[in-house]
């Protein structure tokens, strides 16, 4: 399973309080993020996971000039929301050290 940090403004304040944001597989629970977790970042203690599904949006096609126009459906996405205990994790540090240089 494949875990990785989300970037974003909103991950980044989050990070103040401890709380990381994750993109997870759709098929994903809670034990298997956590356990994930502890196997790629060993030095993490996992208070709370909280997950989120983010449904794909529908799309408008087009296929041409004289083709009907059609509708495509994004794929579903899964984010983990984990509170940390023990620990931090590095995924913000550049952008951390650009804000200190200006």
């Amino acid at each position: 399973m494949v875990i990785s940090p989300r970037i974003s403004e909103k991950s980044y304040a989050l990070s103040r309080w401890n709380i990381y944001v994750f993109d997870v597989p759709v098929g994903a629970n809670k034990a298997e993020v956590i356990r994930e977790l502890a196997r790629e970042y060993p030095d993490l203690e996992v208070a709370d996971v909280r997950l989120m599904v983010a449904k794909g949006k529908v799309k408008a096609t087009n296929r041409g000039k004289r083709a009907r126009p059609g509708e495509t459906r994004r794929s579903d996405s899964k984010k983990a929301y984990v509170t940390v205990t023990k620990g931090e994790l590095d995924v913000f540090k550049d952008l951390a050290k650009d804000r200190e240089e200006k």
